[in-house]
Order: C-alpha cells, then sequence, then structure tokens
C-alpha cells in the first residue's frame, strides 16, 4: 500500500512548518528560528531547507507571500496548520506509547 505524501514529517519539516506559526519567513530566518528553538540540536543546511520548502508549497503547505531579489518569504496555511496539528497528535501518541512500557 502506497504512503500519502507527509503523512508524518521528519524532524527537520516539522521545525520547518513550526517556524511559521507566529510570522511569515525567508529561508535564513527559518534557519535561525530552528537553531534557536533547538538550542543547536538541529541543523538544517540550505539544500535540504529549500527542498522541504518547495516540497511544502507542492503540497500547498505554505506559500510565498513577497519575493525581493532573491530572497523569498512564505506563510503557512490552513492546510499547513492542519498537518502541524495532526503530527503533534502522532508525536503525542508515540511518547504515551513509550512511557507505557515502563522503563
Amino acid at each position: 500500500m502506497a504512503k500519502k505524501a507527509l503523512e508524518s514529517l521528519t524532524e527537520t519539516m516539522f521545525y520547518v512548518l513550526m517556524s511559521f506559526l507566529k510570522q511569515e519567513m525567508c529561508g535564513i530566518e527559518i534557519a535561525e528560528f530552528i537553531e534557536k528553538k533547538t538550542n543547536g540540536r538541529v541543523n538544517i543546511g540550505p539544500g535540504t531547507l529549500y527542498t522541504i520548502l518547495g516540497k511544502f508549497e507542492e503540497e500547498q503547505l505554505i506559500t510565498e507571500t513577497r519575493v525581493e531579489g532573491r530572497k523569498r518569504t512564505y506563510c503557512i496555511t490552513e492546510k499547513g496548520i492542519d498537518l502541524y496539528k495532526e503530527e503533534i497528535q502522532r508525536l503525542k501518541a508515540c511518547i504515551a506509547d513509550g512511557e507505557s512500557e515502563g522503563m
């Protein structure tokens, strides 16, 4: 059975989506947000970041709001917010499963 697109997010995808929850952002702002939010634990290079942004735009999770030269700014869509909320619930279920094993 084929897995539907973006059924679950990678860690970097999760943080990229999270970065848009409060405001529109461009690539450098997203990378800075992720580094600050994770205290440097998650590092995202430009190749990975722009691949994710392209996929998110293709899937209509984000939309481009402004272009200034090479700088592109994006915002999250309702579909993106819904996917983020679904991912939070999936991660909570994973944690609950792990905690129920009683280590």
